[in-house]
């Protein structure tokens, strides 16, 4: 208990006082403001015409909608979903937002013909999610006809049952299917374009030590045949003192690499669009949120490379969130906007920045 957590609360930061100037890419990368006073911003999605769709978690507890073009040099945020618990999970897929709490996933067809009013869901794909307050709120993908979502562990550290999973489902709610199991706390997972693989962001577990254990970065070869180790191995390589008795850490499924203890990773999204160089197309992009319970705080925007080995090369991509281990933000979530641009949620200081590359 020596690892006092230190609170940072998300607060609706005014545009002139984000800290988007001190925010450092690597050359030929420019970042900007996009959007500001969106409180706790969280996921991002965007729809088939154009809109910009945002979710929240504990203190938002609503669902935003922006327009892509800004009017008269400004996007107000329209709170289309509000006072929900747990709005986090969020995906559009042929003019449906799927939308998840910690209790339930529905579906709004239609969506954007209805943002003055979404009225009563399309379709409600299942109200039985166990619900709690640990690691209950969602990260939602579409793939191949299928709707993906995550049930994290309802404790730090426990026998999670039938949670930290990662499930999939038909649109209708029918079908359901495990996809990988012991997995902590997974709040970032999508697709390779190439391949179509699986690959996943999960978050380790707290109170064993400042260092240990390390957030991982995953790769799903076999769908519904794998376990990434939780409550016995963490890391790969390291088994839990209590829940590692009698197991060894060769039984699981290893990752494919180290993200950093505490780190807080949650959004992965591989870029698609073709405004970067083409080192970065098809890479990963991952967001570390930062630690809250962590003496020295440290996060950032990552990119990750399959590096033909098993593994990958991970690099940092956009710092400067923190000054005098404080936050001045927290990244989030990302989404390639048409033009390749790369959006970038931030729910510390209710922002999305928009990084673009115009070359040195």
């Amino acid at each position: 208990m020596k690892l006092a957590p230190v609170p940072a609360f998300p607060i609706p930061t005014a545009a002139e006082d984000l800290p988007t100037k001190k925010l450092k890419v690597p050359p030929g990368f420019k970042v900007e403001t996009w959007a500001s006073g969106i409180l706790d911003a969280r996921d991002l999605r965007q729809g088939d015409k154009g809109n910009i769709f945002v979710s929240t978690l504990f203190v938002g507890n609503k669902v935003y909608v922006l327009p892509e073009k800004a009017v008269d040099g400004k996007r107000v945020p329209k709170v289309i979903i509000d006072k929900t618990p747990y709005p986090t999970g969020i995906e559009f897929y042929k003019g449906s937002l799927f939308f998840a709490t910690n209790k339930k996933i529905v579906r709004y067809d239609n969506v954007e013909d209805k943002l003055d009013n979404l009225g009563e869901p399309s379709a409600v794909l299942t109200d039985k999610l166990p619900g709690g307050d640990d690691h209950s709120w969602k990260y939602l993908r579409v793939h191949d006809n299928k709707l993906y979502y995550n049930i994290g562990a309802p404790c730090n550290i426990c026998d999670p049952g039938d949670f930290a999973k990662i499930y999939r489902m038909n649109f209708d709610g029918s079908g359901v299917e495990t996809i990988a199991a012991g997995v902590r706390n997974t709040v970032g997972f999508d697709f390779d374009p190439k391949t179509g693989d699986l690959w996943f962001t999960n978050n380790g577990r707290d109170w064993l030590s400042e260092e240990i254990p390390n957030d991982t970065l995953n790769h799903v070869k076999q769908p519904g045949k794998e376990h990434y180790g939780f409550p016995f191995c963490h890391q790969g390589d390291l088994p839990d003192p209590e829940f590692g008795w009698g197991r060894s850490c060769d039984e699981f499924t290893k990752p494919v690499a180290l993200l950093g203890p505490h780190a807080g990773t949650l959004g992965m999204t591989f870029y698609n669009g073709k405004m970067f160089p083409k080192k970065y197309q098809g890479a990963m992009f991952i967001a570390k949120h930062g630690p809250w319970n962590r003496t020295k705080k440290y996060n950032g925007v990552f990119v990750a490379w399959p590096d033909g080995k098993g593994g990958a090369k991970v690099e940092p991509f956009m710092t400067g969130f923190v000054e005098n281990n404080q936050y001045l933000g927290r990244p989030v979530d990302f989404l390639v906007l048409k033009d390749g641009s790369l959006l970038v949620s931030d729910d510390h200081a209710g922002a999305i920045y928009r990084i673009s590359y115009a070359g040195k």
